[in-house]
């Protein structure tokens, strides 16, 4: 039997939100302050649970064991997506350039179209939103025909045809 860890509300909030980030960066929220800050973050640290990153505090393998997941697997397969002729892919849809709306649509548009995450890292959305915008300001609004399909590695793609 697995015993799990104490945690403090404010350990767990902060790795665990770290966890979702692909690049597991602990980013205090705005609401913990001074000594408060300083007690999480040092605990966290004597722990082995977090270290110091160029820019702050990155989780380490024990720190995804503490909350029961395991650091996820470097996305080395995602490529990043050129912006060159992002115009000519907006043309004819009435959609403002520079938008994350904008950012989906150039991503859809392409030959190869956008896997969920390419379109997560391209508008910041968490996946429900993703599939919400597609669904419904895509497909039911705008009228664009949006397929789900499978690329050769069997991601599910998205594409507008």
């Amino acid at each position: 039997m697995e015993t799990l860890l104490k945690l403090s509300p404010a350990q767990s909030l902060l790795l665990r939100t770290a966890a979702r980030r692909p690049d597991g960066r602990v980013i205090p929220p705005d609401t913990l302050r001074g000594g408060a800050r300083v007690k999480v973050l040092t605990s966290l640290l004597q722990r082995g649970w977090i270290e110091p990153a160029d820019d702050g505090h990155v989780m380490t393998d024990a720190g995804y064991a503490a909350i029961g997941q395991q650091r996820p697997a470097p996305l080395d397969d995602v490529q990043p997506m050129d912006t060159i002729d992002d115009l000519q892919l907006l043309e004819g849809i009435p959609v403002r350039s520079g938008t994350k709306l904008a950012a989906m649509v150039v991503a859809l548009r392409r030959p190869q179209g956008a896997t969920s995450l390419q379109l997560m890292l391209a508008t910041g959305w968490q996946p429900h939103t993703v599939r919400g915008a597609i669904s419904g300001m895509l497909r039911k609004k705008l009228g664009l025909n949006v397929v789900l399909a499978h690329n050769n590695s069997g991601e599910q793609v998205y594409r507008m045809v």
